[in-house]
């Protein structure tokens, strides 16, 4: 049988002798903890006590204390999205080795407009000529902001900058200016040098400046973070919210936004959503107020701080586009719309082509999205594993058994299957890269590929069958199949089988290379020709084309093979797959018998 030429490693197929194991080759750095094991360790846990000096950090609930409540945040659901705000062009922006220049800033203003944004925060104008020039042509461009879409600008809080600021959005019909202060003991005490009272003294005066440039501006509404809110006291939070709530003036039709930060994650996110829902109880003028998050991702929790925030009372969401910002970075605002999607909530948003967005991002970041990252990564929606794969295409095959009960497409159809928590096709992504063949892959992964990609509806026990000969293949190198391989791998092993015999049929008799046979039809001749007993026959049209593929089961010499063939013709297809089966059962002196010893 001819093998096809594939890629390397897989050209040489010659089993190599197993390679004896090494002993562990373990980092010379590290050491396994050898403390004792702690007394109240049950005998299951044999964990022992390190040498990390976790001595040296102080839990959360040492460093900040939040009031007892009674919690009202566990027992609800998130029904509809909160307002979402990507801050990519500012706090996502300052993060990065290299800054957007103006194109890569305004393609990434454009991807927001396309995706339905419609508050974007979009600079630190004082800080930076590039954020200036950015935020002039966005005030100076007739339509470059539409109607419904708010501009926001970011502040620290000083005079000087608070003046260019409004400089620069001289001309923006909707803009919210955001004023920033840490208001945290740590920072106040080493980065300010200022106690509770000036720390307060130094924010009122910034906004009393703010309300004083905004006077008599249509348009025009204020932000507050207090920075680290995580670590301030709750108390001087809310001191320093409800006052800027009273010096502001706010109302429902000219809310204020109180934006709470979790600059450095330190805490569970329950802690932050606790945090949350006492401010979300007790500030001043609560329909005046949009109460707004901005959470960081230190230990690894942001999304779930600001899913948990969102449950505490937050209704406006700070974040970027797949995570980027300063450290671990920010919340990701594509995970959190998406999680909601697949909980039957609108995210408001557009995410049908998820592919040009992270496309768009990565341009403008410099930065790859990694392959597994939720929903966007290359890899999230495929399955290398047998058992998984199996699940899958058992799974799409119920859909669309669904969708024909329905009466409905499948793309509209209730979307329930195995391993993919959402359809792929709704972010705009096809279904080939869903199952994908390796060495740890099983007959299911297979047969799906082999009928996506080539139009073959392998019989179950074929299916095992052939899986061997992929695992043959796959095992000494490891490496993935492509759909075009694994079809040059079933062409090779069964269809090719067939090429070679010379054979005349008719009604009721056959001659195969000389030697006559006879049955109740053409391949009950060829099979008695051959020496072989059919045990199961199937075939099938291979898509809208004119080829068919038949598939035979087949006893030779005591041993259970398999044969296909595929030709125009559907009868030339069937005494082909009677071939290819008497061919790898090595009947009719034509070789030594194949592989696959045994009942399959």
């Amino acid at each position: 049988m001819n093998i096809p030429t594939l890629h390397a490693p897989y050209a040489a197929q010659t089993p190599q002798a197993p390679q004896p194991l090494r002993a562990p080759q373990a980092p010379q750095t590290l050491q396994a903890p050898a403390g004792p094991v702690p007394a109240y360790a049950p005998a299951w846990n044999p964990q022992r006590g390190g040498a990390m000096p976790s001595h040296r950090y102080r839990p959360a609930h040492e460093r900040v204390h939040v009031p007892a409540l009674i919690r009202r945040w566990p027992g609800r659901r998130t029904e509809r999205a909160p307002l979402w705000v990507p801050v990519d062009l500012r706090d996502g922006n300052q993060a990065l080795a290299e800054p957007m220049d103006p194109a890569r800033k305004q393609r990434m203003f454009d991807l927001f407009l396309a995706m339905g944004f419609k508050e974007i925060e979009v600079g630190y104008p004082s800080a930076s000529r590039t954020d200036f020039d950015f935020v002039r042509r966005l005030a100076t461009t007739p339509g470059a902001v539409p109607e419904d879409v708010t501009v926001v600008v970011f502040t620290a809080a000083r005079a000087d900058l608070i003046e260019r600021t409004f400089e620069a959005v001289a001309g923006l019909p909707r803009v919210v200016v955001h004023l920033y202060t840490a208001t945290a003991p740590l920072w106040r005490d080493v980065v300010l040098g200022r106690d509770r009272a000036q720390v307060r003294a130094l924010i009122t005066e910034a906004a009393t400046h703010m309300a004083r440039l905004g006077e008599g501006r249509d348009g025009l509404r204020f932000q507050f973070s207090p920075e680290v809110f995580n670590l301030t006291e709750p108390d001087y939070v809310l001191e320093v919210c409800n006052g800027l709530t009273r010096l502001w003036d706010a109302s429902p039709d000219r809310p204020v936004i109180h934006n709470l930060p979790a600059t450095v994650e330190i805490a569970t996110p329950n802690v932050y959503a606790d945090q949350i829902e006492y401010l979300d109880r007790h500030l001043e003028r609560r329909d005046a107020v949009i109460l707004s998050v901005h959470p960081h991702n230190d230990r690894g929790t942001g999304v779930a701080c600001a899913e948990l925030a969102v449950l505490a009372g937050a209704q406006r969401v700070e974040g970027c586009l797949f995570g980027n910002g300063e450290r671990t970075g920010n919340v990701d605002l594509v995970t959190l719309a998406l999680n909601l999607h697949t909980q039957g909530v609108d995210p408001m948003l557009d995410l049908s082509d998820i592919d040009a967005i992270r496309r768009t991002v990565e341009h403008c970041n410099r930065l790859p999205v990694h392959e597994r990252h939720p929903y966007a990564g290359d890899l999230v929606h495929t399955a290398f594993s047998g058992t998984h794969q199996d699940a899958i295409k058992k799974g799409f095959a119920q859909h669309a058994r669904t969708a024909a009960e329905l009466g409905v497409p499948e793309r509209e159809a209730p979307w329930s299957v195995p391993y993919l928590p959402i359809d792929p096709a709704d972010l705009g992504r096809d279904y080939e890269a869903v199952i994908r063949v390796n060495s740890q892959s099983g007959k299911g992964g297979i047969a799906y590929l082999l009928q996506a990609g080539a139009g073959l509806e392998l019989p179950r026990r074929l299916q095992i069958d052939f899986a061997r000969v992929v695992q043959e293949a796959t095992d000494d190198s490891g490496r993935e199949v492509t759909g075009e391989e694994l079809y040059g791998l079933f062409r090779a092993e069964y269809l090719d089988e067939s090429s070679s015999w010379a054979w005349r049929v008719g009604d009721d008799w056959a001659e195969v290379e000389g030697k006559r046979g006879t049955g109740a039809g053409p391949l009950d001749a060829v099979a008695d020709a051959v020496g072989v007993e059919i045990l199961s026959f199937s075939e099938h049209a291979v898509g809208s084309g004119p080829d068919a593929v038949a598939y035979v089961e087949a006893r030779v010499d005591g041993r259970v093979v398999w044969g296909a063939g595929r030709d125009a013709s559907v009868l030339t297809a069937g005494v082909r797959a009677v071939l290819s089966a008497a061919g790898r059962g090595g009947a009719g002196e034509r070789g030594p018998a194949r592989r696959h010893e045994g009942d399959s």
